[in-house]
C-alpha cells in the first residue's frame, strides 16, 4: 500500500512541478492562438463584432497575387538575410572558437552580446541616422570625393538593419558548436592527403551541420516576423507579411479576420522551420 502510494507520488511530483509553465504557456501562447485561429474564419469582422466564423474566405484571400507576393518578399528577405549572417558570423565565431586567446573568448563573445541589451528600435533609428541622405554614411563619402548612396527606404537598408540585428544570434550558436569541433579529424584529413578546401567540407561542416542549421532557423523564424526594420527602413515600398498583419489589426484597414488568417499562415510557416530544426539539428552527424 505505501509502495503503491509513494508511486503515485512520484507521478505527481513532475506534474506539479511543470503546473506554473503550463498554466503560463496555456494563458498567453496556446489560448491566444485558438482565439486568432478562431477569428481567422470571420470575414470582415472588426472591432466590436460578433464573432461567428462561416469559412475559408480570409485563406482563399491570401492567394491573392498581391498577397501572395509580399508573402513571397517575406520569405526572400529573411532567407537571403540568413544567408548574409552565416557567410558573415562564420569567419568570425571561428576566429573566437579556435584562434583567439581562451582568456580573451568570453570578452569577445560580451561584445556581441552587447547589442542585444538596447531597443531594438533605438538600434534601428541609429542606421536611420548612419544611412540617410544627410547622413554619418553619405557625409563621410563626400569628405572622400566619393558618390552619395541612396540606401535609406531601400530594400539594402532592409538588410543591412535585419543582418545587424540577427548576426549576433548566429555567431553565439555558430561558436557554441566550433567550439567542440575536434581537430584531430581535420589532422587525420591533412594526412590522407586531403586539401583544406576539402577538409572543411568534408570534416568542418559536418560536425558543425547541427550548428549551423540551428543557427540558420533561428535567423530565418526572427526575420519571417520581423517587424521594426522593414517598416523604419524599407519604406512603403518593403511590404512584409508581418507589416501586413500589423496594417489588419491596427492600421486603417481594420481587418482582424484577415489578419488572423495571415497570422496562422505565419504560424504554418514558422511551425514548419521548428519541425525542420527539430528533425534535422539535434544531435551530432554520425562518423
Amino acid at each position: 500500500m505505501q509502495k503503491s502510494h509513494r508511486s503515485n507520488l512520484d507521478f505527481l511530483q513532475p506534474l506539479t512541478l511543470l503546473a506554473p509553465s503550463g498554466v503560463w504557456l496555456l494563458l498567453l501562447l496556446v489560448l491566444p492562438t485558438l482565439i486568432i485561429f478562431q477569428l481567422s474564419f470571420v470575414p470582415n469582422i472588426r472591432p466590436g463584432d460578433i464573432v461567428n466564423p462561416s469559412g475559408l474566405q480570409n485563406y482563399l484571400r491570401i492567394l491573392d497575387p498581391i498577397y501572395m507576393q509580399v508573402i513571397q518578399r517575406s520569405l526572400i528577405l529573411a532567407g537571403r538575410t540568413t544567408i548574409i549572417c552565416l557567410v558573415m558570423s562564420f569567419p568570425v565565431a571561428y576566429w573566437i572558437a579556435q584562434i583567439a586567446p581562451e582568456r580573451w573568448r568570453n570578452l569577445l563573445l560580451l561584445g556581441f552580446v552587447l547589442p542585444l541589451w538596447t531597443s531594438s528600435l533605438l538600434r534601428t533609428y541609429a542606421w536611420i541616422t548612419i544611412l540617410r541622405p544627410t547622413g554619418l554614411l553619405n557625409s563621410l563619402l563626400t569628405t572622400l570625393n566619393l558618390p552619395t548612396l541612396e540606401l535609406l527606404n531601400q530594400a539594402p537598408a532592409v538588410f543591412i538593419g535585419m543582418s545587424y540585428s540577427l548576426l549576433p544570434y548566429m555567431i553565439l550558436i555558430l561558436y557554441a558548436s566550433l567550439e567542440k569541433l575536434d581537430k584531430r579529424l581535420l589532422e587525420a584529413a591533412s594526412d590522407l592527403g586531403a586539401s583544406p578546401i576539402q577538409a572543411f567540407w568534408k570534416v568542418t561542416v559536418p560536425q558543425i551541420l547541427p550548428g549551423i542549421t540551428a543557427g540558420s532557423m533561428l535567423v530565418f523564424i526572427t526575420g519571417l516576423g520581423d517587424f521594426t526594420n522593414p517598416e523604419l527602413l524599407g519604406g512603403a515600398s518593403s511590404m512584409t507579411a508581418s507589416r501586413l498583419v500589423y496594417n489588419q489589426f491596427l492600421g486603417a484597414t481594420q481587418n482582424w479576420g484577415f489578419g488572423s488568417a495571415l497570422s496562422m499562415t505565419l504560424i504554418l510557416f514558422v511551425s514548419i522551420a521548428i519541425a525542420l530544426l527539430i528533425k534535422f539539428g539535434e544531435g551530432t552527424p554520425k562518423r
